[in-house]
């Protein structure tokens, strides 16, 4: 995987260029394991860059997830299981319980 660097301006701060790198890479992939993982991995980057601009405003997810839409002009959607798992992680962790 190549990372090329964009010198457009960085749309939002807090979490920097290579987020926004991140996220056009993502962009340009086609559907498939490959993207689901990396809005995954990129949605975690995100919250922890988030928890450290922000020490006083809740970083939830879904927040997250409407930042990724917005930066990816709707072409990452965060439809995929392994994301909607990361939204609930309770649910996640009771049906682990379970079995």
């Amino acid at each position: 995987m190549e990372l090329h660097r964009n010198s457009a301006p960085i749309r939002m701060r807090n979490y920097g260029r290579i987020v926004q790198d991140m996220i056009a890479y993502a962009s340009g992939l086609e559907a498939g394991e490959e993207r689901d993982i990396l809005e995954v991995y990129i949605a975690q980057c995100m919250r922890q860059r988030n928890v450290v601009w922000n020490k006083d405003q809740e970083s939830g997810i879904i927040r997250v997830r409407e930042d990724i839409i917005r930066l990816s002009e709707g072409k990452l959607t965060c439809d995929s299981p392994a994301f909607k798992a990361l939204m609930n992680p309770a649910e996640t962790s009771q049906s682990k319980k379970k079995k």
